[in-house]
């Protein structure tokens, strides 16, 4: 099928937490739109060291991960992190990859924004079933 990737924007979750209280304002949100794999085959989402400098995500904790070549490293957890697509959002937790590394879009907060993979267009789309809003599946 190829490479999918999508346009998505990061925002930093406990930005957003001390806008709505009013802590600091709306122009503070630290938010930035990056280029991601769609990747089916990662779980969560994963961003790179300069993506997580740059909106100052907080590290939660440290897990290790298996990388596609098979070598496992142990990488930084960030959260929260907010990602929206379209008229989708999820909030999730991060793995930190090293360096300058390719972000990947897993399929965790896909499932949870709702949002599928066109193999025809080669694109993520949001579910044309579900067009307005996410519909999640509770059994």
């Amino acid at each position: 099928m190829g490479f999918v990737y999508a346009d998505i924007e990061l925002i930093n979750g406990e930005d957003l937490v001390l806008a709505r209280r009013n802590v600091i304002g709306e122009e503070e949100i630290k938010r930035m739109n990056v280029k991601a794999l769609v990747d089916t085959g990662s779980i969560s989402l994963a961003i790179n060291e300069n993506i997580q400098e740059q909106l100052q995500l907080p590290v939660v904790e440290k897990r290790k991960a298996q990388m596609a070549n098979g070598n496992i490293i142990e990488c930084d957890v960030v959260a929260p992190v907010e990602v929206k697509f379209k008229n989708r959002r999820c909030n999730c937790s991060a793995m930190v990859l090293p360096g300058n590394s390719e972000p990947l879009l897993g399929a965790i907060p896909l499932e949870d924004m709702d949002v599928l993979i066109d193999p025809q267009r080669r694109e993520l789309i949001v579910n044309p079933e579900h067009p307005y809003f996410a519909q999640m599946t509770m059994k």
